[in-house]
């Protein structure tokens, strides 16, 4: 069985980050599907799909190292073809990755204690992102 659900987000851009752990976990529930996979994946060249232990620490140390690696205010190419400031976007949003994979166990996610999903948008400005979250497997 397939089963396809979105969450919709209202992003402000400039690593926006929200959990989306309980949308997913109730998409999942919504599915009734017992054993398979949840694939989480934004249509979009500037935001990632990753996990985290969703606290302001991690969060925090997250952007001050894709600050490091892919700072906003370095010159990028892209920004000379387009000149709309997000050259920095695309970069962290290929590192970190468009998508997230996680096995479902007996009708459960099987994320950490600590581990939730985490979305980034790091555009410029503020966006309304539709998430496809696909899940796939048997049901009871």
């Amino acid at each position: 069985m397939i089963y396809t659900g979105y969450v919709e987000l209202s992003t402000r851009g400039h690593a926006d980050m929200h959990d989306l752990t309980s949308q997913v976990k109730r998409l999942l529930a919504d599915s009734e599907i017992h054993s398979g996979t949840v694939t989480v994946f934004t249509p979009s060249s500037t935001s990632a799909i990753t996990t985290i232990e969703y606290e302001s620490g991690a969060l925090d140390d997250l952007r001050r190292l894709l600050d490091e690696v892919a700072p906003p205010d370095r010159d990028y190419r892209h920004n000379l073809r387009w000149g709309d400031g997000n050259g920095h976007s695309h970069l962290r949003a290929a590192l970190l990755g468009p998508s997230l994979t996680i096995p479902v166990v007996d009708g459960h996610l099987t994320l950490g204690t600590w581990q939730q999903i985490l979305f980034v948008d790091f555009d410029v400005r503020s966006r309304q992102r539709r998430l496809v979250v696909q899940i796939t497997g048997e049901t009871r």
